[in-house]
């Protein structure tokens, strides 16, 4: 599974943590609701129980009046003979001189609070029912209710228990709650991180496939989509479609104009050569110049229309061999020999011409300049956004060249040496050749004491 990045750049992570934002909201109001309902379960089983044990005293008072026995085995709970048990009852007299006729053991000697003294209303029926401290300290659930037995008397009938048991009944609901809610938030963060894996594994395909066609290893967007994501594989096989059209009509057209406009140039040039005049000779180095500058800027624009092109793959290998056989036939005559290498997996990321092009440049003009060596070198490296980068390395052990004459080098045109052959544009058309495919030409000291050139370009 892919590693989820920031929330605000990756839709997995988005998608990610809006259903686990939305699934923890879910589960706290439906655990706040649950552990509410629980209480409210827990207190009125806890006062129906109290209740109980105050119909049965009032029952046994009813029948026997002050001098019935209400004992604690009778209501059927030994928590009322325990002192201070936290489980009490108490049996007051409140006409003529109040007083307490009766009460549990558990209350040792103590006394129950009122629940009338403290203006808790009664229910139907004469009940009241509250909370108050009592005599230990501790709060107390309390159930009250007055009776009038005729002429026996009128009589507080009371039972009361501690909350303690209702409320640590509630926190083991609460934490089992919690325990529980736990582990199935765990278990909807795996659901939701499959699910959004699963649902996102169409982009995943998608990006494979454009990367295959930008490598050059297949033509157009072949698997089948889902519903959602189909029309887009369809546009961007349109889009594939359009480009290498324009870049098909781009070509013929410029080959048309380098048709159209060179010759031309070179009928205007023979006939200058052929009328030996100060006017002739001007309109001669005009005329060529024209040519030069023809040539550069035609070739910069098929160079361009190239570099657009999608899925556009050329092996490296069998041209640099090409390129150095070539090349180190040219010089022979001069002593100046050609090595170098490329690794039999490199890919460049564009047209084949455009290949030969930059490095064939670079070799001719380290050939013009080189005393007996000239060197050429291929790695591959990983540029940012994890796009990979050819360095094309060429070193000679010519004179090499001042860093303060190294960018006016690769402008067009410039000739630091008149007496090489050459037009001047050889570096230039590398730069803006190198530049055109998103990459750079940088000129530096070489180990073998002349010019080392380096062409970063687009590959694999």
């Amino acid at each position: 599974m892919r590693r989820l990045g920031f929330p605000g750049r990756s839709i997995a992570a988005r998608l990610f943590f809006a259903a686990a934002a939305l699934s923890s909201v879910v589960l706290m109001i439906a655990g706040l609701a649950l552990t509410e309902y629980y209480r409210r379960t827990a207190e009125d089983v806890f006062e129906q129980r109290l209740g109980v044990y105050l119909r049965a005293i009032v029952a046994d008072v009813s029948e026997s009046g002050e001098d019935g026995r209400s004992g604690p085995g009778q209501l059927g709970d030994p928590q009322f003979e325990l002192a201070r048990s936290g489980w009490y009852w108490q049996i007051t007299r409140l006409d003529d001189e109040a007083h307490e006729i009766k009460a549990s053991r558990s209350l040792f000697a103590a006394k129950l609070p009122k629940l009338s003294d403290l203006h808790v209303p009664a229910e139907t029926g004469g009940v009241r029912r509250g909370v108050a401290l009592g005599p230990d300290g501790r709060w107390l659930r309390i159930v009250e209710r007055v009776i009038d037995v005729g002429d026996i008397g009128v009589y507080l009938v009371q039972v009361a228990a501690t909350t303690e048991e209702t409320e640590h009944q509630i926190a083991r609901f609460r934490w089992s709650l919690i325990v529980a809610f736990s582990l199935l938030a765990i278990a909807l963060a795996l659901a939701t991180a499959v699910q959004v894996s699963v649902g996102l594994r169409p982009l995943k395909l998608l990006q494979r496939e454009l990367s295959l066609i930008r490598r050059g290893e297949r033509g157009r967007i072949e698997s089948a989509y889902p519903t959602e994501v189909a029309p887009l594989a369809e546009e961007l096989n349109l889009m594939i479609s359009a480009n290498r059209d324009i870049v098909e009509r781009s070509r013929t057209q410029v080959g048309n104009l380098a048709h159209a406009l060179k010759t031309p140039l070179s009928v205007i040039v023979n006939e200058a050569d052929a009328a030996p005049s100060p006017l002739a000779a001007k309109v001669g180095e005009q005329a060529t110049l024209m040519r030069d500058q023809i040539s550069f800027y035609l070739e910069r624009a098929r160079a361009a229309a190239r570099a657009g092109a999608i899925g556009a793959t050329t092996e490296v290998a069998p041209v640099v061999a090409a390129l150095l056989r070539t090349f180190g036939k040219i010089y022979s005559e001069r002593g100046v020999a050609f090595s170098g290498e490329a690794a039999a997996e490199l890919r460049f990321l564009g047209e084949r011409q455009d290949l030969e092009e930059i490095v064939g440049n670079l070799l001719d003009n380290a050939g013009k300049w080189a005393a007996s060596e000239v060197r050429l070198s291929v790695a591959l490296e990983n540029a940012e956004a994890g796009r990979s980068r050819l360095v094309f390395t060429i070193d000679d052990d010519g004179p090499g060249l001042a860093a303060e004459f190294r960018a006016q080098a690769t402008r067009r045109g410039q000739r630091l040496d008149e007496t090489r052959p050459g037009t001047g544009l050889g570096l230039s058309i590398v730069a803006h050749l190198t530049a055109d495919y998103g990459g750079a030409l940088a000129l530096d000291d070489s180990p073998l004491g002349g010019l080392r050139a380096q062409a970063r370009l687009p590959g694999l």
